[in-house]
């Protein structure tokens, strides 16, 4: 019944994994308690995914196969930001709607799509809580709020370059002092040279978007280097898993999450965010990072859009999904007129003692930040 081109192996394989195993828990959830019933007939949920190697212009190609040549009719969201801006302009052309959990780049929702939904936050929202953290705390950098200055180094493509245009505007707004925009290396293996350039100009708050591998890199490397930022904020921590492999080195560095185990929101499929980490757990062996969650939650929007519109005509079902107003454990999904969830918002967690710890905003907080970094 859907079908789904996922980045099983190539840059974004790790991620591609934590996805589909999230679509895959989901979907087998469904049909344990009864698959989705339309009328009279009963229906059993399943995918058919092919592996995109990580490349946009082969994602829009077997998302195209999917729909002409296999039949397919709702469509599960590739990983990655350019991958779902590929795959987007297919889904609009033959009106076939897709839900899709790993796209976050703003710019896929001002395109004037119809049939995209999104139940993740856009990448508008990542980190500005970083810096709104700093400047709360800006007396533990002895300074006042105006005088912190901001670096940032991002990769290549849709997500990072809106990530960085969006902190940049927001530390403008701030008035946060702009020290060092830097982009990185293609191949994301070596950020000696920004970060350099980061232990010259001696910044208060350093920002970094490098997907899954420049993640791990700037950890590694900013021990190795023994570079001091007094706060340090990044992308894809968790699905990087940066806390395992580098447990001192990523020590109290902040990370910028779409879900936690630990926000209070709940949903008919799986009960609470804690009880779906749980039942991920069991299944996987491993603790869900939040591409996982929302993969899961794509497929739960889905099947209740079918349940409500009772058809398998996509038509219906689009229409249904447009007026999707749903709690689930990844938290409420309700979409505007360009199919971004705008229900629900980020959070920032913190890496204390190997765990992520939700520091905002202040309304999911398990604790207080620790501000500046310890340097021991």
């Amino acid at each position: 019944m859907f079908g789904s081109a996922l980045s099983l192996t190539g840059k974004f394989a790790a991620n591609g994994a934590h996805s589909k195993n999230g679509y895959d828990l989901a979907v087998q959830r469904i049909n344990d308690k009864g698959g989705v019933r339309i009328g009279d007939t009963t229906y059993r949920l399943y995918v058919r995914y092919y592996d995109d190697e990580s490349k946009p212009a082969r994602s829009s190609e077997l998302v195209e196969r999917l729909i002409e040549n296999d039949g397919v009719s709702f469509i599960l969201g590739p990983y990655g930001s350019g991958l779902t801006r590929a795959a987007s302009p297919v889904v609009e052309r033959y009106r076939v709607p897709m839900v899709e959990a790993n796209g976050a780049a703003r710019d896929i929702f001002s395109r004037g799509y119809r049939y995209i939904f999104a139940v993740l936050s856009t990448s508008e929202q990542y980190l500005t809580q970083a810096l709104d953290l700093a400047i709360a705390y800006a007396e533990k950098f002895g300074k006042k709020p105006d005088e912190l200055t901001l670096a940032i180094a991002t990769e290549e493509g849709p997500f990072a370059e809106n990530l960085r245009a969006s902190v940049l505007e927001n530390a403008k707004d701030r008035g946060v002092n702009l020290v060092l925009d830097d982009r990185l290396p293609s191949k994301l293996d070596d950020m000696s040279m920004t970060l350099n350039k980061v232990e010259q100009l001696k910044p208060d708050v350093l920002v970094v978007s490098g997907h899954n591998k420049g993640a791990l890199t700037a950890v590694q490397q900013i021990e190795a280097l023994q570079v001091k930022v007094p706060m340090i904020a990044l992308t894809h921590c968790d699905s990087a898993q940066v806390e395992k492999k580098f447990a001192k080195a990523s020590s109290h560095i902040f990370c910028a999450k779409q879900w936690h185990r630990s926000l209070k929101y709940e949903g008919k499929l799986f009960g609470s965010a804690d009880e779906f980490a749980r039942s991920f757990e069991t299944a996987y062996g491993y603790e869900p990072p939040y591409q996982a969650a929302q993969s899961a939650a794509a497929v739960y929007v889905f099947a209740d859009a079918l349940n409500r519109a009772q058809s398998l005509n996509p038509e219906k079902v689009r229409d249904a999904l447009a007026i999707t107003d749903l709690e689930t454990f990844y938290g409420p999904i309700k979409f505007d007129d360009k199919g971004r969830n705008i229900a629900k918002g980020m959070i920032l967690t913190q890496i204390i003692d190997g765990k992520y710890v939700v520091v905002a905003p202040e309304e999911w907080a398990e604790q207080e930040p620790v501000i500046p970094r310890p340097t021991d």
